[in-house]
């Protein structure tokens, strides 16, 4: 796999996706979505399927500093809403990957930045991270899911409060209103990551995507409906080598070996 704007490392079912454009501070043109996009895509093939992901910025001061503005600023209502599609395209690919996908925030996620975090399933955050949907500051709005996933992160009332004021959360802040799962040291955050990618790469690779995939459907749906799709998926799963592994594992009393099968 060859990028322009990304590097992406697998190690031990482990990929980490890293934008490359510090110079810009990361931001997101529409190359970047359209790179991040294919990753995504392509890191759900090959002959060692992922297990996890790792999302992360380069250098030492942004996660995603958000949409690029001088490209974005030269686009017409028809090119705003193609590159907008672009990026909810790539939080729905994030989203309806089989495997985890964690961000690591190292610095700014702001706007597009911020939307992008949030198409993931948790967020690790530096304590020198900020975050924020300052749109309004441009005479726009989060065009890549913000007013969306930020509600369904935080609850309306504050994600309405973060949007019309544009206001910038420090990491501890988002980590009080749930919008982060951890704030951890900045020189221990890339550690802190890859030690829990490897904790959950461990773990049963079917059962896991099972579990994103109810939990993904299952949120904004009927309990009844809900609680049916994951009966009917814990059911699937015992089909599965997986499935046998894990439970004569358990009665050995040994770690279990999984495969993906």
């Amino acid at each position: 796999m060859s990028y322009e704007t990304l590097t992406v490392e697998r190690t031990n079912g482990i990929a980490v996706v890293t934008i490359t454009r510090p110079e810009k501070l990361n931001a997101l043109n529409a190359r970047v979505l359209a790179e991040l996009t294919r990753a995504f895509l392509e890191l759900s093939q090959g002959d060692e399927p992922t297990r996890v992901a790792i999302l992360t910025g380069a250098g030492d001061k942004a996660f995603v500093a958000g949409a690029d503005i001088a490209e974005m600023s030269e686009l017409n209502a028809e090119q705003a809403k193609a590159f907008s599609d672009a990026g909810h395209r790539l939080g729905l690919v994030i989203e309806s990957a089989r495997f985890p996908v964690i961000a690591a925030v190292n610095g700014f996620a702001l706007g597009g930045g911020c939307e992008l975090a949030l198409a993931c399933d948790f967020i690790y955050a530096s304590d020198k991270a900020r975050f924020g949907q300052p749109e309004v500051n441009l005479g726009l709005m989060p065009g890549f899911g913000g007013t969306q996933r930020l509600a369904r992160r935080v609850g309306l009332a504050r994600a309405r409060e973060l949007v019309y004021t544009a206001d910038t959360l420090t990491a501890e802040r988002a980590l009080a209103i749930g919008l982060v799962n951890a704030v951890v040291p900045h020189a221990e955050l890339g550690a802190k990551v890859r030690e829990l990618a490897a904790k959950i790469a461990a773990k049963g690779p079917i059962a896991v995507a099972y579990s994103k995939r109810v939990m993904q459907k299952g949120y904004d749906t009927d309990l009844g409906v809900a609680n049916e799709l994951e009966a009917t998926a814990f059911a699937a799963l015992f089909d599965t080598e997986d499935m046998r592994e894990g439970t004569r594992a358990f009665v050995e009393k040994r770690p279990a070996k999984f495969q993906g099968r």
